[in-house]
């Protein structure tokens, strides 16, 4: 007789001998070191709704997700796995003596063992701790642990042990990673077809692989069928459906949706093995999608990135790094561009208005002059080169001019604008620490969830929630940034600029920006509901040629609320102390934007005398004369843009000559009131 033979042999008879042998196997199996049962299982980030938005794999490169509520699974897969597997798993304490008994007597009647008996209490016992099933010793070791196995754990646990380290072929272990990778969903709702192979599969995973060998895993899912057939668990009928269908042809990829932000929880939490989000992840699909596709009309090299909230609640919907996850098509697609610092270009300008509308500064129907200024060295200009002359504050914001918001800024002061913006939940980078005029224009360092975060606040009416990814971070609000007003103005104003073509028009109060050497192209967006922001460029700052937030961005941005939802959710009716007015109705001193500290400067501005509008003059010795009445010194002269002289006291002065052809000569005083003339040198 064969040594596993006599083996089995002599354990049967212990189990079922009475009196003190009894108790020796009880002392026996109360003493038995159990293997770790608390396995390493992978990290699982999941949606608002529990979907899994990533998974990563344990050390050992395993997918091994969580162990499943039983209730959780498929019943019918349950069912069938207890039939065909261990019929009597609810009441053995471990081994069941009729298996075992089975399979001592067909090794006694074929000199070798034909069936080992093993029930899934001893397969788990197995697969806890690595161990074969061919030896004798091995089989008695297996024999032991589920015996004890049994002693203290309850039967839900053992069955959730096996679901959990139960192996499915190629990496997978666990019934939640075979449905994923088998079926591509959770194991709440099974086919018989699919329960059959998950039945099968464990019993030899790699020879059964349908992915590697489709007529081994069908001949298999072919006799669980069977076999379920014949028990009376599923109708002839089914089975035969059942037998029929497709087998899986690859083995699909985990879902690997935000990548970025699941990768920057994972670092920040390292022991966590969950973590629930406000995602939501059929619009983060749509949304990895949309910029995927904008990403490549753009061009090589181009990134891109989305970040989707509700400005109600402060939730992330959608976050979208980059393009692709991967590295490749040189977009440095590693690289999360929500949290990247870039230049904001002209997406700040909406605060200092807002900023300028609290302080009684201006209305979005003031007239504010646009014309040459100058601020010690530093004379802004318009994105175009020119100046519009008087126009309203509302039509200066829509146009998104420089000399308008520079002259707001210069009143309001860079502190209280970069103030404003902290206290908005932004966290705004100074390249040179202290701020200057040109942050309004985009000379500071901010992300796109910075500029979310800031637009997020302006439709929650100048006061919001500060955003958050995790289910478990609490609702915050920020500080109140601007009043109800002050927001709702420039909601108004916003939502009159003119949409992409196709785009409905006054649904979204949106503004767009074009950072210096056009690096970044920027689109920030709301409605009632929801804000979104959207950024392109080259992640490692060159420039990307002729590249617009107009023309780049904003279309980019209507689609995306477009797939976040049917239709736009109207801005909210202005709050009651809001002054909605034309400019002749304003008060006198909100008719006409006038610097601080106007009131005690003469009325009139600065006006050239000589030389006169078109005239010619002869270049001489190289130098021009100046003359001029009206304004408060000091007063700055430039020359087609540039200063050529500041600081300058009298009402005559010599400038030096800027060269043949036509220039034009502007002279700004202390007030900011420019005059202008055009002449032609000889």
């Amino acid at each position: 007789m064969a040594r596993p033979v006599r083996a089995l042999l002599a354990l049967a008879v212990l189990l079922f001998a009475g009196g003190a042998a009894r108790d020796g196997v009880d002392a026996w199996i109360d003493a038995t070191d159990l293997p770790v049962t608390l396995s390493e299982t992978s990290v699982e980030v999941r949606d608002r709704d529990g979907v899994l938005l990533r998974a990563y794999p344990v050390a050992d490169g395993l997918m091994r997700l969580a162990p499943p509520q039983l209730g959780a699974v498929d019943a019918r897969f349950i069912d069938m796995l207890l039939a065909y597997e261990d019929k009597r798993f609810r009441s053995h304490s471990g081994v069941d003596p009729l298996a075992m008994g089975r399979a001592v007597a067909q090794a006694l009647w074929h000199g070798r063992t034909v069936s080992g008996g093993s029930t899934l209490t001893m397969q788990v016992a197995r697969l806890l701790e690595d161990g074969g099933t061919g030896r004798w010793v091995g089989k008695l070791r297996q024999i032991r642990v589920a015996l004890a196995l049994e002693r203290r754990l309850d039967k839900d646990r053992v069955l959730s042990l096996y679901l959990t380290h139960a192996p499915y072929g190629g990496p997978l272990e666990g019934v939640r990673a075979a449905t994923f990778a088998w079926f591509g969903k959770e194991p709440a709702r099974l086919t018989p077809a699919q329960a059959a192979l998950l039945v099968a599969l464990p019993q030899s995973p790699e020879t059964r692989r349908p992915d590697r060998h489709p007529r081994a895993a069908r001949a298999a899912r072919a006799r669980v069928l069977d076999r379920m057939r014949a028990r009376g668990l599923i109708t002839a009928e089914q089975a035969e459906t059942a037998a029929r269908a497709p087998l899986p042809e690859t083995m699909r990829p985990f879902p690997m949706l935000a990548p970025h932000l699941a990768d920057a929880l994972r670092a920040a939490d390292p022991l966590a093995r969950r973590h629930d989000l406000t995602l939501d992840a059929g619009l983060q699909a749509r949304m990895e999608a949309l910029v995927q596709q904008a990403a490549r009309k753009a061009g090589p090299r181009v990134s891109a990135a989305l970040l989707a909230a509700d400005h109600q609640t402060g939730e992330i919907l959608a976050a979208v790094g980059s393009p692709a996850y991967a590295a490749g098509a040189g977009r440095q697609g590693f690289v999360d561009m929500t949290r990247a610092s870039r230049s904001p270009g002209s997406t700040l300008k909406p605060l200092v208005y807002g900023l300028a509308f609290d302080q009684g500064l201006a209305h979005p129907e003031t007239l504010i002059h646009d014309g040459p200024v100058i601020y010690g060295r530093y004379a802004p200009r318009n994105f175009d080169g020119r100046f519009r002359g008087d126009l309203p504050v509302r039509a200066a914001l829509q146009m998104s001019l420089n000399i308008p918001v520079i002259k707001l800024t210069n009143d309001l002061g860079p502190a209280r604008v970069m103030a404003a913006l902290r206290r908005a939940g932004a966290q705004p980078r100074l390249p040179g620490g202290k701020p200057g005029l040109a942050i309004a224009l985009g000379g500071v360092g901010t992300s796109l969830r910075d500029l979310v975060q800031l637009y997020a606040v302006i439709a929650a009416g100048g006061q919001g929630p500060l955003l958050r990814e995790t289910q478990e971070a609490p609702f915050a609000q920020t500080p109140r940034v601007i009043s109800p007003a002050a927001a709702w103005q420039l909601g108004d104003i916003l939502r009159g600029l003119t949409p992409p073509p196709g785009a409905p028009a006054h649904a979204l109060a949106y503004k767009t920006g074009t950072s210096y050497g056009h690096r970044d192209a920027w689109a920030i967006g709301f409605d009632g509901r929801h804000v979104i922001g959207v950024w392109m460029g080259r992640a490692d700052g060159t420039p990307v040629p002729g590249a617009f937030g107009g023309e780049l961005a904003a279309p980019v941005l209507f689609e995306a609320f477009g797939r976040l939802k049917p239709e736009f959710e109207p801005l909210p009716a202005p709050p009651p102390e809001t002054l909605i007015l034309t400019t002749a109705e304003l008060p006198p001193p909100l008719r006409r934007y006038r610097p601080r500290g106007a009131a005690l400067m003469p009325s009139g501005g600065p006006r050239l005398t000589f030389p006169p509008d078109g005239a010619r003059l002869a270049r001489g010795d190289g130098r021009i004369t100046l003359k001029l009445n009206g304004g408060v010194a000091p007063f700055t002269v430039l020359a087609n843009g540039a200063p050529v002289a500041t600081a300058l006291q009298g009402r005559e002065f010599d400038i030096s000559s800027p060269g043949r052809g036509f220039s034009t000569l502007v002279v700004v005083d202390h007030g900011g009131r420019s005059d202008r003339v055009t002449v032609q040198l000889d």
